[in-house]
């Protein structure tokens, strides 16, 4: 035999080799029992179902949910009903019973109690009707609480006799359903309760900025008309910004653009009390992080920092690359403040204190990112502040 067909033959008992392995491989990745794939669809199926339902009880997640809590329950049909009782969807079997079943529904609310009516007890003319009974669950969400709530019924549509499996997996399912309306309810009580803190922000930041901005233009309106005009746009560009409604995130060019904004009206005001030192590592700028973040930070080094100090000072911002992370520091060379105060919360119970948006923003932060993302703020009398956040480059869910 030749080498060459010698290392043929190698080649294709390697190929051989590999493609036994790959088969292997697959049959250990795959389900190889009933059971393994009745689990796998079973689990996909609520996967689905979850996506929908995180959306909350509306008549648009009713319709799309129906067919797959049917799927799961193993029914011939499904209705989905609000907290009044009105259906919000119907699929499969029963629909001509849709318009005189909300009574049923209001009162499965009412008594938070699962029933089973038969269709003989239901009004129905139709003589080829394949129904045989409905089994209606109440959605109770908090049922952990003291304040359980039915925020509407999910009723099996069955063609045969009701079996103790289908009564047990419709509670179950139901069950689930009414924990990803709770996720969904969380879900919205966290992105309400972002814009309530966003707002509050807005409000405690603008009358004290507005008013020394306003007032620096005014004082430029005849001495220098294009410098008023050039400060009237910053303005303009700084309010637009801070009181836009889209969105709780921000990328940071779009953050640090609105504080270079505030800046130029500070410079205005202060003229050479207050000097600015920007650095910015190009590859953080598509960060995103949240919004009006980093605009209360800046005030409190101006108006705490600089303002307090007759002799004027300087601001650095900066913002590094760190691996998995961007970390943004803003120090100022002001009057600083004792550090037991600033541990003691002391600055948020005077409403007077300049040290404005710190624990909001802090807050804002470890909700988002998590314990680990909070402020770091380092101080002391005469030593000027300095503080740093770090946020990670991506956060599934945080998207601008």
């Amino acid at each position: 035999m030749s080498s060459v067909a010698v290392a043929v033959g190698a080649v294709v008992l390697a190929v051989l080799v590999v493609l036994a392995i790959a088969v292997w491989l697959r049959a250990r990745q795959g389900f190889t029992t009933p059971t393994e794939r009745a689990v796998h669809a079973t689990l996909s199926t609520a996967g689905e179902a979850a996506k929908v339902l995180r959306r909350g009880l509306t008549a648009e997640s009713a319709a799309e949910s129906a067919p797959i809590l049917s799927l799961l329950v193993g029914s011939q049909g499904m209705a989905i009903c609000g907290a009044d009782g009105q259906v919000l969807a119907w699929e499969g079997q029963g629909r001509q019973h849709k318009s005189s079943f909300s009574a049923v529904a209001r009162d499965v609310v009412a008594t938070g109690r699962q029933r089973l009516i038969r269709h003989d007890d239901m009004d129905c003319n139709r003589d080829d009707c394949e129904v045989w009974a409905f089994v209606a669950q109440p959605l109770i969400t908090g049922e952990a609480s003291d304040l359980p709530q039915t925020v509407g019924v999910l009723t099996a549509v069955v063609t045969g006799p009701v079996s103790p499996g289908l009564v047990r997996t419709l509670a179950e399912v139901t069950r689930y359903a009414a924990s990803q309306l709770e996720l969904a309810e969380l879900d919205a009580s966290r992105e309400r309760l972002a814009h309530a803190e966003v707002r509050a922000l807005r409000a405690q930041i603008s009358p004290h900025f507005i008013y020394n901005a306003l007032t620096t233009i005014a004082s430029f309106v005849r001495t220098d008309p294009q410098r008023a005009r050039e400060l009237i746009l910053e303005f303009a560009d700084f309010t637009r910004y801070s009181f836009r409604s889209a969105g709780e995130f921000t990328t940071l060019a779009e953050e640090l653009q609105n504080v270079e904004r505030y800046l130029t009206l500070e410079q205005a005001r202060f003229g050479e009390k207050l000097s600015v030192r920007l650095q910015v590592a190009p590859e953080v700028l598509n960060v995103v992080i949240p919004f009006l973040v980093l605009q209360p930070l800046v005030e409190n080094a101006v108006r705490h920092g600089i303002a307090g100090n007759p002799e004027g000072g300087s601001v650095a911002i900066n913002a590094t690359d760190s691996g998995a992370e961007c970390v943004l520091s803003i120090e100022d060379d002001g009057i600083g403040m004792d550090p037991e105060r600033l541990r003691s919360g002391a600055f948020d119970s005077d409403p007077h204190d300049t040290h404005i948006g710190l624990s909001n923003v802090d807050e804002r932060l470890r909700a988002v990112f998590g314990d680990d993302y909070g402020l770091v703020v380092e101080t002391a009398v005469g030593a000027g502040t300095r503080v740093v956040l770090r946020v990670p480059k991506f956060r599934q869910g945080v998207t601008a």
